[in-house]
């Protein structure tokens, strides 16, 4: 899962990146409100979810949030704000805000209502999820393949989990790039081949019939 956080607060959105790169999420991080809406209505499929912050430079977290409806932009938004006032919560949800937490608020409770907005997405997703005889469960961050566990890395379970969500459909690498690294990854250009090699293994050792097929010259699809 991909998130896009917009906090100008940088000792807090250094901690609250790194904690959720922990939780396994892959985390952009823009400090700007005018930036961030930019970014938003250009790249609207790369993210599950919106963490913004009320109180931004360029344009406050209110009129994102509007903008973002009026575009027809269904993405989560969760919003951050030091006001606790009653008013203040009324006019978020009436913004089109899914969900709001008053600072000061511990990392326990974001990462909870962050599960809980990805549990109920726009369409309706199972907890456990098929292919073959595949299964992921997003939440135990669990996967099994004809009954047997297989233990996967952070990455690799972000892999799978992509390409599960998207069963019998060519994912090119720039898709995966997009969804699973964030905006300041610099590295080598076969990142993904690389960690796509490693998830195959795992998931055809035992097994005679690869699920994870190369599509030459596209990427790859996971056929059931």
């Amino acid at each position: 899962m991909k998130i896009l956080l917009v906090e100008d607060e940088q000792k807090l959105a250094a901690a609250l990146s790194r904690g959720l790169n922990l939780e396994g999420y892959t985390v952009d991080v823009i400090p700007d409100g005018k930036k961030a809406l930019t970014r938003i209505s250009l790249h609207r499929s790369d993210y599950d979810l919106i963490i913004l912050d009320l109180m931004l430079p360029g344009m406050d977290g209110y009129e994102i949030c509007k903008q973002v409806r009026e575009m027809n932009i269904t993405i989560p938004i969760l919003i951050l704000t030091a006001r606790n006032e009653t008013d203040t919560k009324v006019q978020l949800l009436t913004s089109g805000a899914d969900d709001y937490l008053v600072k000061p608020f511990s990392f326990a409770e974001l990462v909870a209502r962050i599960r809980a907005l990805l549990r109920r997405p726009s369409e309706k997703l199972p907890e456990t999820l098929k292919v073959g005889d595949l299964e992921l469960n997003p939440t135990e961050r669990r996967v099994l393949r004809e009954g047997k566990e297989i233990p996967l890395t952070l990455k690799e379970f972000g892999l799978l989990e992509y390409f599960m969500r998207h069963p019998n459909q060519v994912v090119n690498r720039e898709d995966l790039l997009n969804h699973l690294w964030d905006l300041n990854y610099v590295g080598f250009s076969n990142v993904v081949d690389v960690h796509v090699k490693n998830l195959r293994r795992k998931l055809d050792e035992g097994n005679s019939k690869s699920v994870l097929e190369t599509v030459r010259g596209i990427g790859y699809r996971l056929s059931d």
